[in-house]
C-alpha cells in the first residue's frame, strides 16, 4: 500500500509541475507579445463647418450649410469602433487649427494604425500656381476663416487648404503608419457648386461649394469633365494604403439631404449609415455600399460619389 501511495504522490506532483510549466509558458508568450507586439490604434480627425463669418457683401459671403451635423453622427459611430477622436467645428475649424490637428496625428501615429480624416465644409476651385494641374485649377477645402475672393494685400488664399497641401499631409501619415496601417479620408464638399441655398418650405436645396474660382488674375473657372467614379492612387511598399471618398465628381454639385428633420451632407449621412454596420479594418469594400445608397437616392440624381484608392 505504501508503495502505491508513494507512486500516486509522485504522479500527482508530476501533473502539478506539468500544469505549472504550461502556465509559465503561456505567461512568457503573453509578456513577449506585449513587449514586442502592438495592437492597432485608431485615430480620427473630424472637421465640420456650418456657419461661416458674415460678410458685408452677400456676393462674397459663404452660405450657411450643416457640416457640424455630420460630425455629430460620424463621431458617435467611430467612437463605438474604438477610435480616438478629435473634432473641429465652426469657428474652431480654422486653417491653422486644422493644420495643427493633422500635424498632431502625424506625430502621434505609429506603425499599423488606422487613421480616419473627415471634412464637411465648402469647397472651392483655386487657381493653380505651380503648374501641376492640367486644367489650371487646384481643389481646396474652405476652413472657417478662408475668404471667398482674392483681395490684394488682404487675403491671398493662405487659409485655403489645397489638394496639393492635403496630399503632402496624407503621404506623411501613410509613411508613418507604414504598409500595415491604413488611411481613410472622407471629403463632403464640392468644387463646382454655386453656393446656392434655396429656402422653399418643403424642398430646400442646400449646396456645398462654389463655381467661383479663387484667382488672383480673375481667371474664369471652367470645371473639367471627368466621369470616373473610381480612381487609382499610386501604391508604395513603404506606405499605408489609402481610400479617399468624395461627395461628387469635379463638375457636379454636392447636395445636402434632410433626414428626420435635420440636414446632413449626403456623403456623410450614407458613410455613417454603412459604418454603423461595418468596422474599418483596412479595406475599402464598404465604400461600394455608400456609392450604391447614394446612387439609389432620387434626391441625388445629379451627383455621383468618387472613390480614390491604392487598393
Amino acid at each position: 500500500m505504501n508503495v502505491w501511495r508513494d507512486r500516486l504522490k509522485c504522479i500527482s506532483l508530476q501533473c502539478k509541475l506539468t500544469n505549472m510549466s504550461r502556465c509559465f509558458f503561456f505567461i512568457i508568450v503573453l509578456l513577449s507579445s506585449i513587449l514586442t507586439g502592438k495592437s492597432e490604434t485608431k485615430i480620427a480627425l473630424l472637421v465640420g463647418v456650418s456657419e461661416y463669418p458674415s460678410n458685408s457683401s452677400i456676393d462674397v459671403a459663404w452660405s450657411s450649410i450643416h457640416g457640424a451635423n455630420d460630425i455629430s453622427i460620424i463621431g458617435k459611430t467611430l467612437k463605438e469602433q474604438g477610435f480616438k477622436i478629435s473634432t473641429l467645428t465652426n469657428s474652431f475649424a480654422t486653417a491653422s487649427n486644422i493644420r495643427q490637428a493633422i500635424n498632431n496625428i502625424q506625430s502621434e501615429a505609429t506603425v499599423g494604425d488606422i487613421i480616419y480624416l473627415h471634412f464637411s465644409c465648402h469647397g472651392q476651385p483655386m487657381e493653380d500656381l505651380d503648374g501641376d494641374e492640367d486644367d489650371g485649377w487646384d481643389e481646396a477645402l474652405v476652413p472657417y476663416d478662408a475668404s471667398k475672393v482674392y483681395v490684394k494685400g488682404k487675403y491671398t488664399g493662405e487659409n485655403h487648404i489645397t489638394d496639393d497641401e492635403l496630399n503632402g499631409y496624407l503621404n506623411s501619415i501613410r509613411e508613418k503608419v507604414g504598409p500595415h496601417g491604413f488611411v481613410y479620408v472622407v471629403i463632403d464638399a464640392c468644387h463646382a457648386g454655386s453656393s446656392y441655398r434655396g429656402y422653399e418650405e418643403e424642398d430646400s436645396v442646400i449646396i456645398r461649394g462654389t463655381d467661383y474660382g479663387f484667382s488672383m488674375s480673375n481667371k474664369q473657372y471652367v470645371p473639367r469633365i471627368d466621369k470616373r467614379s473610381k480612381i487609382k492612387i499610386k501604391k508604395s511598399a513603404s506606405m499605408a494604403n489609402i481610400c479617399i471618398l468624395e461627395a461628387c465628381r469635379s463638375y457636379q454639385v454636392n447636395s445636402e439631404i434632410k433626414e428626420g428633420g435635420i440636414y446632413y451632407g449626403s456623403l456623410s449621412y450614407y458613410v455613417n449609415k454603412v459604418l454603423q454596420a461595418t468596422r474599418l479594418d483596412g479595406s475599402s469594400n464598404w465604400t461600394e455600399h455608400v456609392s450604391k445608397f447614394m446612387n439609389q437616392d432620387i434626391r441625388l440624381v445629379r451627383q455621383n460619389p468618387v472613390v480614390e484608392t491604392s487598393l
